[in-house]
C-alpha cells in the first residue's frame, strides 16, 4: 500500500516537470495570445486522450456525473481564465506571486481531507517553497500592491483558490477514472476558444517552430501533465506534491536562462536553496518510510 501510495506520489511529481516546460514552450509559440494558446493546446491534448481511450475501448471513463464535470472544466478552465485574467488586470510579478500560493493551499487544505494528518513539517515544506517563489518572481526586488490593479489580485486569488480546490476535490473523487480528464481538457479547449473570439485579436503560430511549440504545449504542461497530476492526487501524497510543486517555477526559471531569455543571479540560487530545502522537509514521511521498507 504504501509502495502504491509512494508510486502515485512520482507520477504526479512528473506533472511538476512538465509544466516547468510552459515558459519556454509558450516564449517558443511567438505573438499568439493566451486564451487562443489554450484552446489550441487543450484541443490537441483532449483529441489525443479521446483518441486513445477509444483505441483502449475505454471511452465509458467519459461518462460522469454532472458534478465531476463542472468540478473538472471548472478546475482546469477556471484557473486558466482567472490566471490570464489576472496578468492583464495587474502586475505580472504580483500577480504571479499571488498565484503561487496555490501549492502552500493545497498543503493547508488537505487537512481537512479523511484520513490524511497535516503536520508541521508539511507547512514549514511549503512555507519554505512560497519564499523561494517569492524570490524568483520578485528577482529580489520589493513588490508594490497598487490599489487600482485589486480587481487582478483579486483574480490571482481566485486562481489560485481554484487550482488548489480542483486538487483536494480531486482526491476527494478518487473512484472517477484520470481518462475523464480527457473530456475536461476538450471542454477547456472550447471555453478558451470562446473567450478569444470575445476577448482578444487572432494571431496564429507564424513559424513551423511556433507549431511545433504548440504542439509541445498540448503534448505535455497542457496535456500529459494534468492526467499524472490527476493520478497522484488521487492516489500519492498529496502534501508531498503541493510542496514540491515550488519546483516548477525554479525549473522553468532554469529552463529560460538556459534558453538564452535570461541570466543566473543570486536570488535564483537562494530560490532554488529554499525551494529544494522545502521539498525535502515536506517529504520527510515518505523519505523515512523508504528508508524503513528497504530493511
Amino acid at each position: 500500500m504504501a509502495s502504491n501510495r509512494r508510486s502515485a506520489t512520482l507520477i504526479g511529481l512528473t506533472a511538476v516537470g512538465m509544466w516547468s516546460l510552459l515558459g519556454l514552450m509558450a516564449a517558443a509559440t511567438g505573438r499568439v495570445p493566451p486564451f487562443l494558446l489554450n484552446g489550441l493546446a487543450f484541443g490537441l491534448s483532449g483529441l489525443g486522450a479521446i483518441a486513445a481511450l477509444a483505441f483502449q475501448g475505454q471511452m465509458g471513463q467519459l461518462r460522469q456525473d454532472l458534478k465531476v464535470w463542472l468540478i473538472g472544466v471548472g478546475g482546469l478552465f477556471g484557473f486558466h481564465f482567472f490566471y490570464f485574467t489576472s496578468l492583464k488586470t495587474a502586475p505580472p510579478v504580483e500577480a504571479n506571486l499571488i498565484n503561487y500560493t496555490w501549492p502552500l493551499l493545497i498543503v493547508v487544505f488537505s487537512g481537512l481531507l479523511p484520513g490524511e494528518r497535516l503536520k508541521p513539517h508539511h507547512i514549514l515544506g511549503a512555507a519554505l517553497g512560497l519564499i523561494g517563489a517569492a524570490l524568483i518572481v520578485t528577482k529580489g526586488r520589493s513588490l508594490s500592491i497598487a490599489p487600482e490593479h485589486m480587481l487582478g489580485y483579486g483574480a490571482a486569488i481566485v486562481s489560485a483558490l481554484i487550482w488548489s480546490s480542483y486538487s483536494i476535490a480531486s482526491r476527494r473523487m478518487a473512484a472517477v477514472p484520470t481518462g475523464a480528464v480527457a473530456g475536461f481538457c476538450l471542454a477547456t479547449s472550447a471555453l478558451s476558444f470562446l473567450c478569444h473570439v470575445c476577448l482578444e485579436t487572432t494571431v496564429w503560430p507564424e513559424t513551423p517552430t511556433a507549431w511545433a511549440a504548440v504542439a509541445g504545449l498540448g503534448a505535455l504542461p497542457l496535456g500529459a501533465a494534468f492526467f499524472v497530476w490527476d493520478h497522484g492526487v488521487k492516489h500519492g501524497d498529496i502534501q508531498v506534491l503541493g510542496a514540491a510543486s515550488y519546483l516548477s517555477p525554479l525549473m522553468s526559471t532554469l529552463f529560460l536562462i538556459l534558453a538564452g531569455f535570461g541570466r543566473f543571479e543570486w536570488v535564483i540560487a537562494a530560490a532554488a536553496a529554499l525551494i529544494t530545502l522545502g521539498a525535502v522537509v515536506a517529504s520527510k514521511d515518505m523519505i523515512f518510510r523508504r528508508r524503513l521498507d528497504r530493511r
